[in-house]
């Protein structure tokens, strides 16, 4: 599976399979929190649905043209909103990737399709 801009319809990543292993995750700062070719569906109650992908599986995308959603230090910390677009200008998700923080990408399941 792949995810595309529910707007565009063009692909924001590559290919997916859904992980069902989850000791595979890493909590570490500075680490890609999901491995790469990987997804998983969020389930708690305040973002349940959120696609959570590695940051080297999302293609198409470009960063928020607000610079106000570009916060963090050593890197974008997610906390000002969706800071992630596609190359078409369509809010997708929110990178999270400060240096207090593991690395990835939390895709907005009312903004993007599974193909």
């Amino acid at each position: 599976m792949k995810l595309v801009c529910k707007s565009c319809e063009i692909d924001i990543s590559n290919v997916l399979t859904e992980l069902n292993d989850m000791s595979l995750l890493k909590e570490e700062m500075e680490e890609d929190y999901i491995p790469q070719g990987y997804f998983l569906i969020v389930d708690e109650v305040d973002k349940k649905g959120t696609i959570i992908i590695n940051m080297k599986d999302l293609i198409n995308s470009k960063h928020h043209p607000d610079g106000d959603r570009l916060n963090g230090c050593c890197g974008l910390d997610g906390l000002d909103g969706m800071n992630r677009v596609c190359l078409n200008g369509h809010e997708i998700g929110t990178e999270n990737s400060d240096c207090w923080m593991p690395h990835y990408i939390a895709i907005n399941p009312n903004t993007t399709i599974f193909m």
